[in-house]
């Protein structure tokens, strides 16, 4: 990539970095105007194209169905399964004898599966749900850490139509009983534990204690991954590997003909308020969502190798490690553990011994990584890697050219995509061959309408910040919350009616490029100027001794609302009454007097989800002495 324009394209404003005609040439998706143009144009008709490189039991009538707004439905009357597409329709190809998942263990373990290998466990798996009693309709509880039979269980629900709820493997009891008691799973599967920075993660002990309080489920299934000793129900819990190795698991194994619209899974996104809410997506238009935006922003290619550095448990685990690249037919790298264990150039060992091309991961992780500096990662031949992304949170200018520069070694475009639990797929992100704005998430998907508008719903002016809203639905949407259609529609759909809210702030530059600013309820009012927590923090962070900063507003006197800022220190700063004054002027020349922080305090560590975003409003609770709320989420 190059700082100058490409083919004769006008010069973009602000800090650009244009693709190079090699990444140009090579592109699987290379008229992307055109193909804007086209999704405005008939929206319809460019999602039935996209639908139609998938194979279908039976096709649709109609690709959608708006007439019950906003309980939108894609692909109307079309039977399918997206095991079908997924697994079943490879192992028809030479493609069951190339690679679906390498897997490393943090303890040093190694797997492999080929599709045909992959498909036969999930078979044997699916006939062992089956003598459980599970089928179509059904909801299963998955609580297990990043290891191949996660993919496994996950596949085999969804091959005989039952509904997964996948819970992350970290989270706490009380999160896990929640989560079950409100899909009312009759089974659950788990595993004894699994290693994370040399330890073991308790997830059957966790689940022994959740179950207390959880009449519902039946059938406990224990993947041994770790060895050490757990109690098992007798009757109750069952070991994996004796239920695979038994009789009932042979044999052949249909995969279950859904409609389009029947569930898939349910997965919990926490609020800033209230109970979690269980998100459901469906089989037929969330694959053809996950398989396309896999496709056309990660440029994938048979011989890639494709690593998502998420976990299982969340969306981008779901949409990106487990069922896109298996629908796009691709070799996927998983690894169980930490990045720094035991040491901090762990992953780009792996990229290196692997041959990694496509790394996609958080700006948490990269903040995390550059602590340590460049020495581990120019240890590494990096020079497999071909494309490089982010998801989860804004990522700060600083840490997006340090990823660039370092890891991409200033030849690696990098995919800043924005998307939700709720939306299924990408839907502000760039391709490779869109200009990139380190920090800004670039434009839209073709066929993805959104906007930034006011409290009235008013579209704002270019640089000015507002709510992001989604103007036009999407094949990978949320169809409703389960079991509570009536909070699908008041938490989504009616503070402007027929356009979703998203719950984050944005601003829309000059170019029409989107710079995520964060939640609504991460914006920080300063006498009447609005601030984006992301932003400030991105000016600490530009500072050479700050490795990550967490940014909120306490109550002042005069301002109203005044900037409280915590950070973490690189290795080899120490914090000191000069360095706060430092850090306060540095923000205050970034970004203006208005923004200059009250405060300063040195942290070792800051509240954040498992998923890697700093919970906010856990700093601002503390700080004020008052309840932290639901930390189910918290990480340990």
């Amino acid at each position: 990539m190059t700082n100058s324009k490409v083919d004769g394209r006008p010069r973009l404003s602000g800090d650009v970095y244009y693709p190079s005609e090699n990444v140009i040439a090579q592109a699987n998706i290379r008229d992307y105007e055109e193909q804007v143009r086209r999704a405005q144009d008939d929206l319809e008709g460019f999602w039935g194209e996209r639908a139609d490189e998938l194979e279908w039991y039976r096709k649709w009538d109609k690709v959608l169905d708006d007439s019950d707004k906003p309980f939108y439905k894609w692909f109307v009357g079309a039977r399918t399964n997206i095991v079908h597409n997924a697994l079943d329709r490879h192992v028809k190809t030479w493609r069951k004898n190339k690679l679906a998942l390498i897997w490393e263990g943090e303890n040093g373990d190694l797997r492999s599966f080929s599709y045909h290998a992959l498909n036969r466990e999930v078979c044997r798996f699916a006939n062992v749900l089956r003598s459980l009693g599970v089928s179509k309709g059904d909801r299963v509880t998955i609580y297990m850490g990043r290891i191949p039979e996660i993919w496994i269980a996950m596949l085999a629900c969804a091959k005989i139509g039952a509904v997964h709820s996948v819970v992350y493997g970290g989270f706490s009891v009380d999160a896990l009983q929640g989560r079950i008691e409100d899909s009312q799973s009759r089974v659950l599967i788990t595993a004894d534990g699994g290693w994370m920075n040399g330890k073991i993660v308790e997830l059957k002990r966790t689940v022994d204690e959740a179950l207390k309080r959880c009449p519902s489920v039946e059938h406990v299934v224990v993947v041994q991954r770790t060895g050490h000793g757990v109690s098992m129900e007798p009757e109750r819990d069952h070991w994996y590997h004796n239920l695979m190795n038994l009789p009932i698991a042979n044999g052949k194994s249909e995969t279950e003909v859904m409609d389009a619209e029947d569930p898939l899974y349910i997965l919990y996104t926490s609020g800033t308020t209230g109970r979690p809410k269980a998100v459901v997506h469906t089989h037929g238009g969330y694959m053809v969502g996950i398989y396309t935006t896999l496709r056309w922003v990660f440029d994938l290619k048979e011989e890639d190798r494709w690593w998502c550095a998420a976990d299982p448990g969340w969306v981008t685990g779901h949409s990106y490690i487990v069922y896109g690249p298996l629908l796009n037919g691709a070799t996927s790298f998983m690894y169980e553990g930490a990045p720094t264990y035991p040491y901090p150039n762990r992953w780009w060992q792996m990229i290196e011994k692997y041959g990694i091309t496509i790394l996609y991961t958080a700006p948490t992780a990269i903040r995390g990584l550059m602590r340590f500096g460049e020495a581990w990662p120019n240890r590494h031949d990096l020079s497999s890697l071909r494309l490089l992304g982010t998801v989860g949170e804004p990522i700060n200018p600083e840490a997006w050219k340090w990823y660039y520069r370092v890891i991409g070694k200033e030849r690696c475009p990098i995919m800043d995509t924005w998307w939700q639990t709720e939306t299924g797929t990408f839907m502000i992100t760039p391709l490779p061959v869109v200009p990139l704005k380190p920090g800004s998430g670039a434009l839209p998907f073709p066929g993805v309408e959104a906007d930034v508008v006011d409290e009235a719903g008013n579209p704002v002016a270019p640089n000015e910040e507002g709510y992001l809203i989604l103007k036009r639905p999407w094949p990978a949407m949320l169809r409703t919350i389960y079991r509570d259609p009536d909070r699908y529609v008041q938490q989504y759909w009616s503070k402007y009616p027929g356009y979703y809210l998203t719950g984050d702030s944005a601003k829309r530059d000059e170019d029409g490029y989107f710079w995520i600013i964060g939640r609504v309820d991460d914006v920080i009012k300063v006498s009447g100027y609005r601030l984006g927590t992301a932003e400030i923090e991105s000016a600490l962070v530009s500072h050479p001794a700050v490795a990550e900063a967490a940014a909120i507003g306490l109550p002042h006197e005069v301002k109203g609302t005044a900037i409280h800022a915590f950070t973490i220190l690189r290795a080899g700063f120490t914090g000191s009454p000069e360095l706060v004054e430092e850090l306060r002027d540095h923000v205050s020349k970034h970004m203006g007097p208005i923004a200059k922080p009250e405060a300063v305090t040195f942290v070792d560590k800051l509240p954040k989800t498992r998923s890697g975003k700093i919970m906010r409003r856990v700093l601002k609770a503390r700080a004020l002495g008052l309840p932290e709320g639901d930390v189910s989420t918290l990480e340990e």
